[in-house]
């Protein structure tokens, strides 16, 4: 787990080790156990380290094979790694070092840009091929990873001093931070990007991000770079949501979702060379996790849960059931209260963090949490991807129930604002064609789906949930050196979900299979209790000092000089910031707020 960077130029001119290091230093948290750096004639690449697996300086970063001609930056953790090597070995590949950054290497010699089908985990990373002088870069099948570029241009004249922009280099970090340290990005407003963050829960879907002159590779993608500025992106992965596995009922299917689940647990256990925790909301998932572990026979696991003050009628804490798992499996636990005072005073940290503008409220809770956790284990599971794998959330049934069209039945439960609200929140430059329902609506129309709710499943994990939860806890977590892991995740566990047939998952209110595998391993109120989220009241119901911190941002000459608001809407939601709730309650007030605030703090320093 690490942070990884390079620039490539295709103008003649050689980059600078100096580029290199810029976007580095915004790289740092997420590697804060070495750092390294390569170059060769076009191409120059950055690394900052997160040690895991083989922790001695054989496996450190940019790593180069000069018998191969081959040098990789890599983030993420390979838990097939130990096969592949195997493998490898078996074919004449020797090694130098011991973990799984070497193995990709060799893979790609071996079976060049196929061998991303042939990696089970979640990655980011970029080989500079000087075999063929091109740059080759991958991401996982569902995103775990980040991956972001830049096309740049260089303003230049022509003839008669027109101003043409030529393309001449390409940028890629692990973060949006570090490609504007680089410089010459152009941090306009994307009204794509805008339509998206707005409407579709700050969810901007891959290549697109908030600003215009940054991209971010699709989940399951490849991109190739040649030296001369040449791009070819293709997909490796898709997710087919269809009945192509027969099983003969509802036992069979628990026990196979048990089976896959119990594996890519321990997965993501046993690949390391360090001490592996669990971030315990108290829910089912994280709960779940715990249980698997221990029936692995994971001893002396260490837990961390995580709770605020509570805001009215609106509880703060899980811990009423966390604190059940703990005393049933015994676990070395860590209890974090966080006061409020303290989440609007590290509140400027957390968005600095942020790759993208997230609205999601508890993204300060995983970095409040991930500070302390931080300082005891270097890796955590965490239950992410459960609801969108298996139809936990409140919507869901609310959707199967609509009738209309696909997008009519989406929309109607998940859009923040529908295109005549959109209107009315941003300024008039903004406007264009409503951006969010053609995408939902192409992507139903091309899904590998055979119902609707099968199609909204897919949706959701192959894209949103790539945008909201996973990427805040990957930002949250690597901003503090800690790596997380998603075992719900598991591209393997995800196939056979997808083949199930909906109505199993939509049973019992929701994750039928989960609470089924928990019945007798977990106490029966952590499974029958409501579905919860992670509390963070203070920023739902916008009140006190975080109601004036939002309208001190709203109102601040930057917003309003910005231009990005119509005033009439700021204005309506300030005046009764708990009228206005997303169809998913989400505050409006805050939604506006964190995107402008975000602006202020990354792009306008």
């Amino acid at each position: 787990m690490c942070g990884i960077c390079g620039e490539l130029r295709f103008d003649g001119q050689q980059p600078t080790l100096a580029v290199v290091h810029r976007m580095m230093e915004k790289l740092a948290r997420r590697g804060p156990d070495n750092a390294g750096d390569y170059i060769d004639g076009p191409l120059a690449m950055g690394h900052r380290r997160l040690s895991i697996i083989d922790l001695s300086e054989h496996a450190n970063q940019p790593m180069f094979d000069k018998r191969l001609g081959l040098c990789i930056v890599f983030n993420g953790t390979i838990y097939n790694y130990p096969v592949l090597r195997a493998e490898l070995i078996s074919k004449g590949y020797s090694f130098f070092s011991e973990g799984d950054t070497e193995v990709i290497l060799k893979a790609y010699a071996e079976w060049g840009e196929h061998c991303v089908t042939r990696l089970h985990g979640m990655f980011a990373f970029a080989i500079w091929d000087n075999n063929n002088r091109s740059l080759f870069l991958a991401r996982d099948r569902l995103g775990i990873k980040p991956l972001y570029y830049v096309l740049g241009a260089s303003p230049l004249t022509d003839g008669d001093d027109t101003p043409v922009k030529l393309k001449n280099h390409f940028r890629f970090a692990s973060n949006l931070q570090a490609l504007l340290a680089a410089g010459n990005v152009d941090t306009s407003i994307d009204p794509i990007g805008l339509h998206h963050q707005l409407t579709l829960h700050a969810v901007i879907p891959a290549p697109h991000t908030i600003l215009k002159g940054v991209k971010k590779l699709a989940p399951g993608h490849t991109l190739r770079i040649a030296a001369n500025g040449d791009m070819v992106s293709k997909p490796y992965w898709r997710l087919t949501a269809t009945r192509s596995m027969h099983l003969r009922g509802e036992a069979e299917w628990i026990d196979a979702i048990h089976v896959a689940l119990r594996q890519a647990v321990e997965r993501r256990k046993v690949i390391a060379d360090v001490p592996v925790g669990v971030l315990l909301s108290g829910g089912l998932d994280s709960s779940l996790l715990v249980g698997l572990l221990a029936e692995a026979g994971v001893r002396d696991l260490r837990t961390f849960s995580i709770g605020f003050e509570d805001v009215g009628d609106e509880r703060g804490s899980e811990f009423e059931y966390s604190d059940q798992v703990v005393a049933h499996f015994n676990t070395q636990h860590q209890k974090i209260r966080i006061p409020n005072n303290q989440v609007l005073l590290r509140l400027p940290e957390a968005v600095k963090n942020m790759a993208e503008p997230m609205v999601g409220q508890d993204a300060v809770a995983f970095y409040l949490l991930s500070e302390q956790v931080a300082k005891d284990v270097k890796v955590v599971q965490s239950g992410q991807g459960a609801d969108e794998v298996f139809g936990g959330y409140f919507w869901y049934p609310l959707m199967a129930a609509a009738q209309g069209s696909d997008v009519q039945r989406f929309a109607e439960y998940y859009f923040d604002r529908h295109h005549d609200e959109y209107l009315q929140t941003v300024d008039e430059q903004y406007h264009g064609d409503d951006y969010t329902t053609q995408r939902i609506a192409h992507y139903f129309q091309s899904c590998q789906g055979e119902t609707f709710m099968d199609r909204v499943l897919n949706l959701d994990v192959t894209t949103l949930v790539v945008d909201d939860p996973v990427k805040r806890v990957d930002n949250m977590t690597m901003a503090w050196g800690l790596e997380a892991r998603v075992p719900f995740l598991d591209h393997e566990l995800v196939e056979l979900a997808a083949q199930m047939p909906v109505a199993l998952k939509l049973k019992s209110a929701g994750k039928h299979p989960l609470k089924q595998i928990a019945r007798g391993l977990l106490p029966d109120a952590v499974i029958d209790r409501p579905k919860g989220y992670f509390p963070m009241p203070a920023l739902k119901y916008v009140r006190g000092e975080f109601y004036d911190f939002m309208r001190e941002i709203l109102n601040s000459n930057a917003c309003r000089q910005r231009g990005l608001y119509q005033r009439h809407y700021v204005e309506k939601l300030l005046a009764a910031p708990e009228d206005y709730f997303t169809k998913i309650q989400g505050s409006k007030l805050w939604h506006l707020a964190l995107l402008e605030y975000w602006l202020q703090v990354n792009v306008d320093h």
